[in-house]
């Protein structure tokens, strides 16, 4: 049985958006059985983007059931059935995130019918949903509306079934039945069985030695990957080697960066070593020139050196950062290392700068500006509890900053207040610090959310 599920939310994120109107089509494989559509009131504002494009507004939902009410009928609806979605993904992940909420881990095989398509009837220019069925003539009444674009996917999925009625069991989610060929020691179930949550998980070889080390925020997804048929050579070489894969769900994906790098060292596995050692190839530093100023400037990471605001992992990456900032704290180019000159910056001459470059801005009232990078993004002397998601909703994971330095992780029940800071403390499994874990850390932060950070 096939659960035909399209949904419509408030955003893209499922951490923090909501569904707003689902639909179910029940196919036995020839025909659909059975169909469930409803709006979902998702207890905040749509935004106005979102009202534009489906059409549904706070009004619309307003006194349409909560998730909750209509939980447990999807449940029981989709029992036993396989999660199909065009960009199965996106849907799944949502309604995965909704039962998160609620306290129960919902779990399907997943079909994707982007993937199937692709497989199945390739050289098309697009295969979103309108452009493939715009092509294929497949009519979609109801475009972004949960029950004209499932009504618009099952008919995608009954042409794709006239092709290779055999096949689509063969494309369940990201599971190994795209590989080249399946790694000829693992057993494929092993795959099927792994959690698709954030963790860190571990490929071994048929003497049990531990080969590789990895991370993910999707632990199944990113395993079967290094299996596709879109895998290099280097992937290959190894998944020929893997008989037997373990994981460790972390429930937070930094704190699974942090697991991930902290056992390479500690293991040292045979292909990760490569790997890491181009993990961060440039670095930031800062220094006050003769003139009072304080400059930033990139440089190759050629040596252990803990006195560095940050790494990042492409020089492209650095000057990205570095425009922003330059932007945001209204700093001088030449001053932030974009603009070699003897003379003033680009932005002088525009106007766009005060004009530290040639000395006409006082060291002090530039300083001021140039020092809310640093504090933006060095620990100094802070300390930190770092709060995000924990491996289950009755926790909380935490990552703790004393004095600047990383001392480690923990978790604690998500029942005792977050103030309650002896609790948190108590948690914590020490772990070592070093610049790459320091790293990891300013790099999330900078491009993440995460639940909360306290300052203690």
């Amino acid at each position: 049985m096939y659960a035909i599920i399209d949904i419509e939310t408030t955003g893209g994120n499922p951490r923090e958006d909501k569904i707003t109107e689902i639909a179910v089509l029940l196919h036995d494989g020839q025909r659909i059985v059975r169909e469930f559509s409803t709006l979902v009131n998702p207890e905040c504002r749509i935004p106005y983007n979102i009202r534009a494009l489906t059409g549904i507004t706070n009004e619309m939902v307003a006194d349409a059931p909560k998730f909750f009410e209509i939980a447990r009928e999807l449940v029981e609806l989709t029992q036993d059935a396989i999660f199909v979605a065009h960009n199965v993904a996106f849907d799944y992940g949502f309604v995965r995130g909704e039962y998160r909420r609620l306290g129960y881990d919902y779990k399907r095989e997943q079909l994707c019918t982007v993937k199937l398509s692709r497989k199945l009837i390739p050289g098309h220019r697009s295969y979103s949903l309108g452009r493939i069925c715009e092509e294929l003539k497949i009519a979609i009444n109801g475009r972004h509306r949960a029950m004209g674009d499932a009504v618009a996917t099952a008919g995608l999925f009954d042409l794709l079934l006239t092709i290779d009625a055999s096949n689509p069991v063969h494309f369940l989610g990201d599971t190994p039945q795209l590989m080249k060929g399946n790694p000829p020691l693992l057993d494929p179930c092993k795959i099927r069985k792994l959690p698709e949550e954030p963790g860190v998980y571990y490929f071994y070889n048929q003497e049990a030695e531990l080969i590789y080390i990895g991370k993910s925020k999707n632990i199944r997804n990113r395993v079967s990957s290094h299996f596709s048929s879109s895998a290099n050579g280097k992937d290959l070489k190894m998944c020929n080697q893997v008989a037997d894969v373990g994981c460790e769900s972390t429930g937070s994906e930094l704190v699974a960066l942090l697991k991930e790098s902290f056992e390479i060292k500690q293991h040292k596995p045979l292909y990760n070593r490569r790997q890491r050692r181009s993990l961060f190839r440039y670095e930031l530093n800062t220094y006050t020139d003769s003139r009072g100023y304080l400059r930033f400037e990139l440089n190759k990471t050629t040596s252990p050196n803990d006195n560095i605001l940050m790494c990042f992992t492409t020089k492209a990456e650095a000057h990205n950062f570095m425009n922003r900032m330059v932007e945001k704290y209204d700093l001088c180019q030449k001053l932030c290392g974009l603009y070699p000159s003897d003379g003033n910056c680009f932005h002088y001459e525009i106007g766009a700068c005060k004009g530290a470059c040639v000395g006409k801005e006082p060291p002090g009232l530039y300083n001021l500006r140039a020092r809310k990078v640093i504090t933006g993004y060095d620990f100094g002397i802070q300390n930190l509890l770092i709060i995000d998601t924990g491996r289950n909703l009755e926790e909380k994971s935490v990552i703790k900053i004393e004095n600047g330095k990383y001392i480690g992780f923990g978790y604690f029940a998500a029942a005792f207040a977050e103030n309650d800071q002896a609790i948190i403390h108590e948690c914590i499994h020490s772990y070592p610090d070093n610049r790459e874990v320091q790293q990891i850390i300013k790099q999330y932060l900078r491009n993440n959310k995460v639940d909360r950070v306290i300052v203690y």
